[in-house]
């Protein structure tokens, strides 16, 4: 029983980054991704010590399992967020931290900015978007994970891609350019440059502020347009931001900064960079609960 405890313990360890990312991207949360990844390792001991019979894929299995336990928590995080103050952003997950994927498995899928477009869409559509179009399982081998045929899932892969892709078209922007524009965004928004605000910042950007009821927010809905949101910024500056001091920090790709009060995390900001270098979307993380897993940064 020992040995096959052991193996099965390996081979969990084994696919424990790939299990992270499938759930991560479906959840977008941290401490839920946790929960489940507990629950998948709990039932794979069982099945492994308590049956006679090997699993012939256990890669295949396991992201069965742990797709299915995502699902089912899917339901409880709808509820939560029913009471949620304000807005809800997914939770930052800082490359290189060590209960996170690794940077191998992460796309693009990861950023932000396409989680936040993923929160749109089913549960299910969600899956099967995240299994064909991130980590590339044919639609036969996701059938038998979500109990759909392949006609249902292809139907459904459809009309999730079209769905992201007409809220999200496929671009990608440098990350040294996008580190560029965050660096500049960072010291005009905290300088109180209104016209520097003014040149960085598209006029279609959106400002997003998730402080989950406890942490500073500057709005509780969304805040369009370049305007209203150098207005934002503005106001934040002129209240004084004294002993603040921002680290640098990376997101899944993604150049984040990271404003620390003392030593302690305040807020992650994450930017999203059109082609043209403008900012089309800020997503700020004030949220205490969201940030207990950050490191002590330095800049």
């Amino acid at each position: 029983m020992t040995a096959d405890i052991d193996n099965a313990t390996e081979l969990f360890v084994g696919y424990r980054e790939l299990l992270f990312s499938v759930v991560y991207n479906m959840l977008g949360s941290v401490a839920d991704t946790e929960d489940v990844l507990q629950e998948v390792w709990l039932a794979w001991q069982s099945r492994s010590v308590g049956s006679s019979e090997p699993v012939d894929n256990p890669r295949a299995y396991l992201t069965r399992m742990a797709v299915n336990q995502a699902l089912a928590r899917r339901a409880t995080l709808s509820r939560r967020r029913e009471d949620y103050v304000g807005q809800w952003l997914p939770e930052p997950l800082l490359d290189g931290e060590p209960d996170g994927a690794t940077t191998v498995e992460r796309t693009e899928a990861f950023s932000m900015a396409m989680l936040v477009v993923l929160e749109s869409l089913t549960p299910l559509e969600r899956a099967v978007f995240v299994l064909n179009e991130v980590f590339a399982y044919p639609h036969t081998e996701i059938a038998e994970m979500v109990d759909r045929s392949p006609a249902a899932v292809r139907q459904i892969a459809h009309r999730a891609r079209a769905h992201v892709r007409a809220r999200r078209p496929r671009t990608q922007v440098d990350p040294r350019v996008c580190r560029a524009v965050t660096e500049r965004f960072v010291a005009a928004a905290m300088g109180g440059d209104l016209e520097e605000l003014l040149a960085i910042l598209s006029p279609e950007v959106t400002l997003w502020t998730d402080g989950g009821g406890t942490g500073p927010a500057t709005s509780l809905r969304p805040v369009h347009g370049k305007t209203a949101v150098a207005a934002v910024f503005m106001a934040v500056a002129a209240a004084g931001l004294d002993g603040y001091r921002v680290g640098w920090r990376t997101v899944s790709g993604d150049p984040c900064a990271v404003v620390f009060d003392g030593d302690a995390p305040l807020a992650v900001v994450v930017l999203d960079v059109a082609t043209d270098d403008t900012v089309i979307g800020i997503y700020s993380v004030t949220n205490p609960e969201k940030l207990t897993h950050l490191h002590k940064l330095t800049r």
